[in-house]
C-alpha cells in the first residue's frame, strides 16, 4: 500500500492540493483525514468530490490519536485494501510524529508532501513563533509545494523558496497556484533514514459548532470578516460547511484571508470549526443564532 503524508500549516492548501492529486490517478485511493476539531469538515469535502474518505476527528494524530490511527489504517486495510493511503493530519500535527506513529504501524515506505503558504510562511518561520514546528514541516518532507504564490508575488516567493532550501537541500520544491501540480507526484523514497522530531503539535484553542439551517449567507460572510478582524480572539483558521439562506456554501479563513464558494451538495448537518488563541466562544454562538432570527 503506497503511503503519502500531506501536510501543511492550518490554510495552507492541503486539502485542496489531495483534490487535485487524487483526480490525476485511476489507483484505489482512501484518504484519511485528521479533523483536529469535534466536527470534522474536510471528510465532506472530499467526499462531495468522489472521493472515499475517512474521519479521525477531535484530536491529533501525531499524539493523543496515534493508537486510533494505527488501528484506523488496519481497518482500512481490510476494508478497502486501498492501493494508495493518503493521509491529511491537521495543520497542527507535526509530520515526526505522524511518521514515528506508522512506523508503529509497519509502514516505513512513506512519502511526506509539505505545504507551504507563500504569504505567510516566512514571517512566521523568522518569527519563531511556533518554535520548531516550521522545521519538522519541512526536514521531513520530500516534496514540497511553495503554494499560493499568485498572492505571494516573486520577491517574498524567491526568499521563501530560499528558507526552504537551506532548511531541506534535498527535498524536491515546486512553485503552486491553488496547489495545483501538474504530473504525477514523485515517488516516495526507498528509505527514510532519520527521522528528524521537534514538537508533536503546538496547542490552540478549537471550538466547534453547529450552524442553524437557513442561517443568511450574509452573516456568515459578516462572522468571517469579524474572525479575520479579531473581534472574538486571535483566529488562525476557521473553516465551515452551511446550508444558508442561499443554499450549500464553504466557508474559510486562514491567517486573515477568508474565501467563500457554492458547495457541490447538500448539507445534512451545518457546521463551523474555529481554532486559536483566546476565543470568545459564547459571542460567536451568538452571532450564529443571531443570524437565524434576523
Amino acid at each position: 500500500m503506497r503511503t503519502t503524508v500531506v501536510s501543511g500549516m492550518l490554510g495552507s492548501g492541503k486539502t485542496t492540493f489531495i483534490g487535485h492529486l487524487l483526480k490525476q490517478t485511476r489507483e484505489r485511493t482512501v484518504v484519511l483525514v485528521n479533523d483536529f476539531g469535534l466536527l470534522g469538515v474536510d471528510g465532506e469535502v472530499f467526499s462531495a468530490a468522489g472521493i472515499q474518505a475517512v474521519e479521525l476527528p477531535s484530536g491529533c494524530v501525531c499524539c493523543t490519536l496515534k493508537f486510533d490511527l494505527i488501528t484506523t489504517i488496519a481497518r482500512i486495510r481490510a476494508s478497502f485494501d486501498p492501493e494508495h493511503l493518503v493521509i491529511e493530519p491537521s495543520g497542527v500535527a507535526s509530520p515526526s510524529g505522524v511518521l514515528e506513529a506508522l512506523g508503529s504501524a509497519g509502514i516505513t515506505q512513506v512519502s511526506v508532501v509539505g505545504i507551504v503558504d507563500a504569504t505567510e510562511f516566512l514571517e512566521l518561520h523568522e518569527a519563531e513563533m511556533f518554535g520548531t514546528f516550521f522545521r519538522d514541516q519541512i526536514v521531513n518532507a520530500d516534496v514540497i509545494l511553495v503554494n499560493k504564490t499568485d498572492l505571494a508575488g516573486e520577491e517574498l516567493t524567491r526568499r521563501t523558496v530560499a528558507a526552504i532550501e537551506f532548511l531541506n537541500p534535498a527535498a524536491i520544491v515546486f512553485h503552486t497556484v491553488h496547489a495545483h501540480l501538474e504530473g504525477a507526484l514523485p515517488e516516495a523514497p526507498a528509505s527514510r533514514g532519520i527521522v528528524h522530531t521537534g514538537h508533536a503539535h503546538f496547542r490552540f484553542d478549537t471550538l466547534s459548532f453547529a450552524i442553524p439551517p437557513g442561517t443568511p449567507f450574509a452573516t456568515m460572510e459578516q462572522l468571517l470578516i469579524d474572525l479575520a478582524a479579531g473581534r472574538y480572539g486571535a483566529v488562525v483558521r476557521a473553516k465551515a460547511l452551511a446550508a444558508t439562506n442561499r443554499g450549500p456554501w464553504r466557508f474559510d479563513l486562514a491567517f486573515g484571508n477568508s474565501s467563500s464558494t457554492p458547495f457541490a451538495q447538500a448539507i445534512a448537518d451545518s457546521r463551523m470549526v474555529v481554532i486559536g488563541d483566546a476565543l470568545d466562544g459564547e459571542a460567536i454562538r451568538r452571532e450564529l443564532l443571531a443570524g437565524r432570527t434576523s
